[in-house]
């Protein structure tokens, strides 16, 4: 007989905030704040830079621009 499987343990809730409030911020102010609400990483890009397609849970990317947030998304 197959043994059991052991269950998944459910991934915790990302920060339910939209990654469009962060747009115009101060790329520090942003970082900061995205943190405070509970993203488990936060990355700031460069605008054109390349980036792989994966989904990494907790995650919010920034691309800025001249020091400010010109665009978010999660993952």
């Amino acid at each position: 007989m197959a043994p059991n499987p052991t269950p998944r343990p459910t991934p915790p809730e990302e920060p339910q905030d939209s990654p469009d409030g962060y747009v115009g911020l101060d790329a520090e102010r942003a970082e900061r704040l995205a943190r405070e609400r509970g993203w488990s990483t936060v990355r700031s890009l460069a605008p054109g830079t390349i980036v792989t397609m994966e989904y990494r849970f907790g995650r919010l990317n920034f691309e800025v621009e001249g020091g400010r947030v010109a665009r978010a998304w999660k993952g």
